[in-house]
């Protein structure tokens, strides 16, 4: 199954070669590395080295094992001497993503006296006799923790929370970059729910909200269901959340295209985690014809003894006629099916069982459930969570502009309404003239969805009620 995955920016490698300095050695070298199936990106010339030229090649390979095929190959070259190899992605992390800077700069004793003492006492008092005020004159009001113990991380597992901090480094610079909201990475050194709950109590007054991310489940749904009883900022796990808004997103426009309502679909989600469970919750509230949840002890159904408490809840709201059976049982007459499971564990021949145009969200990453190549003739509509196809369904499509509209009415939690708000905006994204198989989704760099988003979460906060700061016109967002 890997081997049928594209060369991907994330798989890409610098090679520094030593050439022969001949007419046609370059070719030969660029038809090896092609014949390979790597995929030349840059090439420059960096110097001589006696009678050869040094040659600085950056290729884009499938993954870890196929780079040092490529490397391998190029050494066996007698015109070639391989000189360094560097991965494009750990360079990249070197030091870490993310910097503090200070906003004044301190070249005077009078701004080290007005940033520092004595002239920070006085804003210290301020906000000890009104704490509100600390969302003005503090960091709070444009600063989200986002806090992993590193239990569920990616498609990787337990990898603990060292492990987790380039995921958690990579949230915070997609907050940054894409709605201006500062975050920082907080990883934990314990996997006790109730620890973790005191913890991020404890630490929740410089924030301005808490996301919480890649805790495994259950544990997530105890963790963020009993903080959001207790902090009065908004609490949003959004491996749950966030996928369940971009699938909603995805699935009102692949509807729409393919002509059929949520009240005449069958859905099928495969894998009972937070993700699957979240998915399925959020999608009920359309009323769709039925939804059937599956893990790897096959079809949850009400009644069940398998599974853990959140997974037999769900089983008590789906699966109306409590079908058993497999994966393979529950995909016949479907209509959409949403994958948040394992890669390649489907093949054309499953897809086929479906109803005509049929709907596929095949996320699991780095390799989905089924490749697009394979799923072709079988789907109407195909999406997978990954950049190198069309229609990826993506969290970051949803939690910048989520959490700007949150903050930006000092919202207390997030709630359904604005959830619901967020997937309606960001499907809004494609109009009906330019909806088609390959673009039921708006891009993550389109720079129409964080303010939609932002603008209509922050209006369905208000409207709700949960809103501490009300935007007299909605010119105010992002301020």
């Amino acid at each position: 199954m890997a081997e049928k995955t594209k060369p991907s920016e994330s798989n890409s490698f610098v090679v520094r070669l030593a050439i022969n300095n001949e007419t046609g050695m370059l070719g030969k070298v660029t038809t090896k590395i092609s014949e390979c199936g790597g995929l030349i990106e840059h090439m420059d010339l960096s110097g001589f080295k006696g009678k050869k030229v040094l040659r600085d090649i950056e290729v884009r390979a499938r993954n870890a094992k196929h780079a040092q095929q490529i490397i391998k190959a190029l050494e066996n070259m007698e015109i070639v001497t391989v000189e360094d190899v560097s991965d494009v992605t750990f360079l990249a992390h070197i030091g870490g993503k993310l910097e503090v800077k200070s906003k004044i700069p301190l070249k005077s004793r009078k701004n080290l006296s007005i940033a520092y003492t004595p002239g920070v006492a006085r804003v210290c008092m301020a906000i000890a006799n009104d704490k509100e005020k600390a969302y003005n004159l503090t960091i709070k009001k444009n600063m989200v923790a986002v806090i992993s113990d590193g239990t569920a991380v990616l498609g990787l597992g337990d990898i603990g929370p060292e492990a987790a901090m380039p995921v958690m480094e990579g949230k915070a610079c997609i907050f940054k970059e894409f709605a201006g909201v500062d975050a920082f990475p907080i990883c934990l050194s314990t996997k006790d729910p109730k620890e973790i709950i005191e913890i991020i109590k404890k630490i929740s007054a410089g924030f301005g909200a808490i996301n919480l991310e890649d805790i495994s489940a259950p544990r997530c749904f105890e963790i963020e269901e009993e903080l959001r009883k207790v902090l009065p900022i908004p609490v949003f796990h959004d491996d749950q959340h966030g996928t369940a808004v971009v699938v909603l997103a995805a699935m009102i426009n692949a509807l729409k295209l393919v002509g059929k309502s949520f009240g005449q679909a069958k859905i099928v989600v495969n894998g009972a985690g937070s993700a699957g469970i979240s998915i399925t919750n959020f999608l009920l509230q359309k009323d769709p014809g039925d939804i059937i949840v599956c893990d790897t002890f096959g079809i949850l159904r009400s009644g069940m003894s398998e599974g853990n408490d959140a997974q037999k809840k769900i089983a008590g709201k789906t699966n109306r006629e409590r079908m058993a059976g497999s994966l393979k049982d529950a995909l016949v007459g479907a209509d959409v099916f949403v994958g948040v499971s394992a890669g390649g564990i489907l093949s054309g021949e499953d897809l086929g069982r479906m109803n005509q145009n049929a709907i596929v969200f095949a996320m699991a990453n780095p390799i989905p459930e089924i490749m697009p190549e394979e799923a072709g003739q079988y789907v109407r509509v195909m999406a997978t969570g990954r950049s190198d196809y069309p229609n990826q369904i993506n969290n970051a499509l949803c939690f910048p502009g989520i959490f700007r509209g949150a903050l930006d009415v000092r919202a207390s939690t997030i709630n359904e309404e604005m959830k619901l708000a967020a997937a309606h905006a960001i499907a809004s994204c494609i109009s009906d003239d330019e909806l088609s198989e390959d673009y039921i989704i708006p891009s993550i760099f389109d720079k129409r969805v964080v303010a939609a988003v932002a603008k209509e979460v922050a209006r369905a906060a208000q409207q709700s009620g949960v809103s501490r700061r009300v935007l007299k016109n909605w010119q105010e967002i992002h301020s």
